[in-house]
């Protein structure tokens, strides 16, 4: 009955992983699972990795065969966006005028890109955040020769490694002082924007864009500083925001996200909310947060299943991200924000290819960890961030010293 039914608005990680959960708990009653997107739910990270790329076809990243949701009695309802809802009556009404009924409701609608104000008449300058904006860039990709990239973070950066290696002239702009300036130190900055000029990208950074020229292709991106950047594609990547107007709408306490509590449920009962979209108190760091990360949508949204599903369970997360840029593999864990100390186990010439450990110290204890083809660190740094244990900087800077042993050499704080 519709009455004890589920429904997520939102079919990315959150709400996929939010669905499979309820099955797994026991949840009897009927999921609706809500996408505005036509396709069947894919993992985002690989959109500006290998699908840009070609090494992978959106149907070798999609999150569950559509067998796996007819197995689970799971109703996915592709195409179909959410206009309001009703939560005094417990109904969606969608943008077509249709209306569904819920018992419960959990609100994974994730972030959206934000934009510039220049550049909306011209069919060359690119957002990239849903399939469908990957076949709208591969079908230009072959008129590319020069592209300016405005955003010097994760994205951008990430878009530039593909570029680059299919031979594309690329120039980042960015009005921060250097790259990804605003989730990492300036070790690894300094690192990766060598990684990036040794492939052959240029930078501009303390600059913006001032305008965007030409007649029914942008032709050439202008900075605040006066220089011009003839362009044949302009990708634009300045960071998301979380997507808080259906909540606003009906009165969820909303801030930078959606608030939720210890157990993933909103101001509302019966409404939760999960992953990108939503705010919540990180009791590790001792502060509330928002985290754009695949991790935290996945083992969010189940916990609010368990939860739905009358369990009982406190979220408590350990944030953790990935970025794949040419053959680095950059782990990154932790919030790094109030580091005292830094510690850099490794070479950081970028020409070593063994990688790097950037290990972020408060109070003599890890609270964060940079790696750079550094798997074994990355996993160590896990365990000693979670234990709040201390480790002598003598030990994280020896590189005779295996880090699958850290845990056995430190000290309790």
């Amino acid at each position: 009955m519709s009455n004890n039914k589920c429904s997520i608005i939102g079919a990315s990680h959150a709400g996929v992983s939010l669905a499979m959960q309820l099955r797994r708990e026991g949840w009897p009653h009927e999921i609706e699972l809500i996408s505005d997107e036509m396709e069947l739910p894919y993992h985002r990270p690989p959109l500006s990795k290998d699908l840009l790329l070609g090494k992978k076809t959106l149907d070798q990243i999609r999150l569950r065969p559509e067998k796996m949701f007819e197995d689970n009695d799971i109703s996915l309802s592709l195409g179909k966006r959410v206009k309001a809802i009703h939560k005094q009556k417990k109904k969606l009404i969608f943008t077509d005028g249709k209306e569904s009924n819920y018992g419960k409701l959990a609100i994974c609608v994730g972030s959206t890109v934000k934009k510039i104000p220049l550049g909306n008449q011209f069919e060359n300058v690119f957002y990239l955040r849903e399939a469908t904006d990957i076949k709208k860039i591969q079908s230009a990709l072959p008129k590319m020769k020069r592209v300016v990239i405005v955003g010097a973070g994760y994205i951008g950066l990430e878009v530039c490694a593909v570029l680059r290696q299919i031979g594309i002239e690329v120039t980042i702009v960015d009005i921060a002082k250097r790259v990804l300036e605003r989730v990492t130190s300036s070790y690894l900055s300094q690192w990766v924007r060598k990684l990036h000029e040794d492939n052959g990208a240029s930078f501009i950074l303390e600059t913006g864009v001032r305008e965007i020229n030409g007649k029914d292709q942008a032709e050439s991106v202008v900075c605040t500083n006066g220089k011009a950047l003839d362009c044949d594609a302009v990708f634009v990547g300045i960071g998301v925001n979380p997507n808080v107007e259906l909540a606003r709408e009906i009165g969820l306490e909303v801030d930078k996200g959606i608030i939720v509590n210890e157990i993933c449920k909103t101001s509302e009962n019966d409404i939760y909310a999960a992953g990108d979209c939503t705010q919540f108190y990180n009791s590790l760091y001792d502060k509330v947060i928002n985290l754009e990360s695949v991790q935290n949508a996945n083992d969010q949204a189940r916990c609010a299943a368990v939860n739905i599903a009358g369990g009982s369970q406190i979220y408590e997360s350990l944030p953790w991200f990935w970025s794949d840029q040419y053959d680095a593999k950059i782990q990154m864990v932790g919030l790094n924000h109030e580091a005292a100390e830094i510690i850099v186990r490794g070479n950081p010439n970028v020409s070593d290819k063994n990688g790097l450990a950037l290990f972020y110290l408060k109070n003599s204890r890890i609270v964060a960890a940079d790696c750079v083809n550094r798997p074994k660190e990355f996993a160590a740094a896990k365990q000693l961030i979670q234990s709040k244990m201390h480790l002598a900087k003598s030990i994280l800077e020896d590189e005779s010293i295996d880090p699958l042993t850290f845990k056995d050499l430190t000290t309790h704080s």
